[in-house]
């Protein structure tokens, strides 16, 4: 009798924890986005459960509880209840910001994310700091990357891949030519690491160098200048990028990240 007792007892109790984790809040991915990312990022206005939901992809504005979108649109998910024996397979949809829907598969320690590309209001960029944030840009990116591998590597995130930034028709309320090209940033990530080159495509300012990213860290080392025939026009707004120094025996912005 007791042992029938307690067989009950056990399947009642799986009964219940299986149903509250099938309707876990979706909230629960927001805290999961927040301890990965170190508070960097969060979900706002977070719907639906942790398997089945969607949310706007946001960060806390001056520690404020207020959530600010970074990101066109709204994303949603689907977590396949498998994670809680080990086995990861993910899906996010976006259609305002994803060109198409990502796949992540793997287990707790790794995974890989399907080949795809991202819309990035050119705004953001004002988040590196000087002088970006100075001149403001605005215009239209896209990041695009083949199958990446992601990995723990202690207590963080490694990628191994390559990545893309198209940055086109980018223009600064401060420069009185609009636009002012288009570029492109080629990202190619090993671990905790990735190596960056810039390069101009087109447009009346030319920018170009190479950097590191290292633990979320930028440090880059370019110049901009002004094609010939238009230096007089964008003197002002160069300026404002950051020091003149000679090259070649003509004048050219040092572009620094630290």
């Amino acid at each position: 009798m007791m042992r029938r007792l307690v067989v009950w007892f056990a399947a009642g109790f799986a009964s219940v924890l299986l149903t509250v984790l099938m309707f876990l809040p979706a909230s629960w991915l927001a805290l999961m986005v927040e301890k990965q990312t170190a508070g960097r990022l969060t979900l706002g206005d977070a719907h639906g459960t942790l398997w089945r939901g969607s949310a706007f992809i946001g960060g806390a504005a001056g520690g404020s509880d207020a959530v600010t979108p970074l990101l066109p649109g709204r994303f949603t998910w689907r977590l396949s209840p498998m994670i809680l024996l080990g086995s990861v397979d993910a899906e996010l949809e976006n259609d305002a910001a994803l060109t198409q829907p990502v796949s992540v598969t793997g287990n707790w320690q790794q995974w890989q994310v399907s080949a795809g590309a991202i819309l990035l209001p050119a705004e953001r960029l004002a988040a590196l700091g000087a002088p970006l944030n100075t001149v403001q840009p605005s215009g239209q990116m896209r990041l695009s990357w083949q199958p990446l591998q992601l990995a723990r590597q202690d207590g963080k995130i490694g990628v191994t891949g390559s990545m893309n930034l198209e940055m086109n028709d980018l223009a600064s309320r401060m420069s009185p030519i609009k636009p002012l090209g288009a570029y492109d940033l080629s990202l190619d990530w090993r671990g905790l690491q990735a190596s960056a080159i810039l390069k101009t495509l087109k447009g009346p300012l030319l920018l170009s160098g190479s950097g590191t990213v290292n633990n979320g860290s930028l440090q880059f080392s370019g110049k901009a200048e002004a094609e010939a025939g238009q230096e007089e026009r964008l003197a002002n707004f160069l300026n404002l990028l950051g020091q003149r120094r000679k090259e070649g025996g003509k004048d050219v912005i040092a572009l620094e990240f630290k």
